[in-house]
Parts: C-alpha cells; structure tokens; sequence
C-alpha cells in the first residue's frame, strides 16, 4: 500500500502515478487529512488490504505534500552509518545520537527549498514512520509498530549546526524546506527487504551518497525499541534514520548545495524526491 499526500488529501497511489482519494474511497470511513489517517492505522490497513487499490485520477507532482505533514514528534539519528562516522572524524557510537528537526522544516517530494546560505549540506536518508504508538517496545516486534517508508532529506546548514559552546543539531537541521519526504508513505511488505534499502542523491544528475540501509550501525528494528524505551512513540510519528557516507562536509574540500541546481533523493523500492534549490533574499556567504 502506497499513500500519498495530495493537496492536502490522503490518497491511495498505484504503480502507475495515478489516485484515489481515501476518504472518497472508503465513504467517509477514513479521514482526508493525512496526519489523522495515523490514529486509525490498524484500520486502514485492514480495510485497503481486502481491496484492490487503484488509481482513478493522475497526480500532478506538484501537488505532493509531505505524508506525515504534522508528526507529534520528529525523531533523527546521527552517524548510524561506520563510514558516513568515519567522514565525520567521530568515533563509531555505541548508543544512537539523537536529535529532532522541528516539524516546520518539512516539505514535499518536489517543493522548492530556499538555501539560506552557501554552507547548506545534503544528507539521504530513509524516514520511518510510526504506524501503531507505544512504549518499551520490544525489537522483536518493532516492525509492527511501522506505518511505512518515505525518502528524506536532512539538509543541515553547517555553520548554525556547530555554532557555540554545544553544537545547535536541532535549529541547523529545521530551515523551512530542510526535511523534504516522500513522495509517498509505503509499507514495508511493499518490498523486498525492508532491512536492505538501496539509497542515495545527485545534484544534477551527478552522484552524492550511495549506500544500502543493511549497512546501518542501528537497523530501523533497533532505534524504534531503544527510541521507545525512553519517549513514548505516537502514531505517526517519524524517525530518519541516518545517512551514509559522502556529505559535502566530509570532502576535500567541503562542498555543499548552490542555487540553481535540483537535488534529487531516492530509496529504491520507496521513491524519489527532486527538489528544486533557490536563494534566500538575504543568502548569507559562509565559510568553514
């Protein structure tokens, strides 16, 4: 099952890029609003499983908002990745680094995203979203409690991110635009391996990161039981879950995004984003 936010609509989406309204489809059943879809997961689920789901419209990509647009609680994991901690000059971690990016930042699979600097970085990752809420909740039976899968940017303006006495993860990482996701949520059986998720990004077409999630110091199982055990998690609530090697921060010299280009973000079996990337009026000039 594919589920997509459009307009402003949850809508079923097939294979072949067209849709179907959820809450038309199901008679008033199910809502439109694609956050509150979450409080009735298991419902969902049941009832789409014993229906053929297709599309009866096409989908302008313009039209594509972020599936969880307004999460309770946004859950980030650092350097879950060996090679991506190895870039990084960081030790690999024996417990996962957690942040948040404030749920302000997150935008659609194909929206434009203002750079408010030349020190703008891009990190792909894959972003869980929680699908039945709880606590403590057990690895064995953690992905149960899995919605689906999106596509995601953590795009990170590095200067605010490392800024003072303690580096400011949370604020560098939630510039309008800097979580983009999709560009539709899917759920896990829609795939081969849900544990070996082939993913990365280009700008312009040139290749960024390229890594497969079975590389992950955490797997998706792990994080949402270590996650769980601390805050209660709620549904859909969502979590990225790290990014591999090859950030522009990691390079010799740095790189990172420029105004002009597209960035363009997969996870093969999930979905693509391309997002469009501007300068802000006040683009600041940085250096590291």
């Amino acid at each position: 099952m594919r589920i997509a936010n459009v307009a402003g609509r949850a809508t079923f989406v097939d294979g072949e890029g067209a849709g179907l309204d959820v809450e038309k489809a199901s008679d008033g059943r199910f809502p439109s609003d694609p956050q509150a879809l979450f409080d009735e997961w298991d419902a969902v689920r049941d009832w789409a499983s014993a229906r053929t789901i297709e599309g009866d419209t096409g989908i302008d990509p313009a039209d594509l908002r972020a599936p969880t647009p307004l999460p309770r609680q946004v859950f980030a994991i650092g350097l879950n990745y060996a090679e991506h901690a190895a870039e990084s000059r960081i030790a690999l971690p024996d417990t996962p680094p957690v942040f948040t990016k404030f749920a302000s930042s997150l935008t659609g699979p194909n929206t434009p995203i203002v750079l408010p600097s030349n020190t703008v970085d891009w990190e792909a990752e894959l972003v869980v979203a929680i699908g039945r809420g709880g606590a403590g909740i057990a690895e064995s039976v953690a992905w149960g409690h899995v919605a689906g899968l999106m596509a995601g940017q953590d795009l990170s303006e590095r200067v605010v991110q490392l800024a003072g006495p303690v580096p400011q993860f949370s604020l560098g990482k939630s510039y309008p635009g800097f979580a983009p996701l999709g560009p539709a949520l899917v759920t896990a059986d829609e795939v081969a391996d849900p544990d070996d998720l082939e993913l990365g990004c280009a700008i312009d077409g040139e290749v960024l990161q390229h890594g497969r999630t079975r590389d992950m110091i955490f797997g998706v199982a792990e994080l949402i039981s270590r996650l769980s055990a601390v805050c209660p998690l709620w549904p859909g609530d969502i979590v990225f879950t790290g990014t591999p090697s090859g950030v522009g921060a990691g390079r010799t010299p740095a790189r990172y995004l420029t105004p002009g280009s597209t960035l363009t973000s997969f996870v093969t079996g999930v979905g693509e984003l391309s997002n469009p990337l501007t300068a802000a009026e006040n683009f600041l000039q940085r250096s590291l």
